[in-house]
């Protein structure tokens, strides 16, 4: 009998600056899709950054895409597939979805197919409001998001 993959979505990013709170802006409209056509095997969470514990979250996930705001040079949102690494960024108060990812496998010995969404955000001051360039791209990843969920097989 098969049966639909358990999929998480995590934004990340501080809603309290501007286009930085992309990540959580999109896993909040994935959670109110999801609600609205009764998907229950997807699970939304965020935060304002990823932490070491999210390694026990993702643990218990088949499917994982991980949602940021970034500064790089893309068009509108790219999205990249998650490989393990030992390397920490900054501290081990912030860690990259790599690292977690990493962590998960090490404590649980489970890897789950990983992904790292990329939106691209324009401007990053104290506002709550998110520019109108980042909300088209944000609008773009929705639906690109949706579809890609939409279209994984059952396991």
């Amino acid at each position: 009998m098969s049966e639909k993959p358990k999929i998480l979505v995590y934004g990340y990013g501080n809603p309290g600056r501007q286009d930085d709170g992309l990540g959580i802006e999109l896993s909040e409209k994935i959670e109110e899709w999801a609600r609205q056509e009764a998907k229950t095997n997807i699970t939304v969470d965020g935060n304002y950054q990823l932490n070491i514990e999210d390694a026990s979250t993702i643990s218990e996930y088949d499917i994982v895409f991980f949602v940021d705001a970034s500064k790089e040079n893309i068009e509108s949102f790219f999205i990249e597939e998650v490989t393990p690494s030992t390397k920490v960024d900054f501290t081990t108060h912030s860690a990259s979805p790599a690292f977690v990812l990493e962590l998960c496998h090490k404590i649980y010995r489970k890897y789950p197919n990983t992904y790292l969404l990329h939106i691209k955000g324009y401007e990053w001051e104290f506002m709550k409001e998110i520019t109108g360039r980042a909300s088209d791209n944000l609008e773009k990843a929705f639906h690109f998001l949706k579809n890609k969920i939409e279209n994984i097989p059952e396991k």
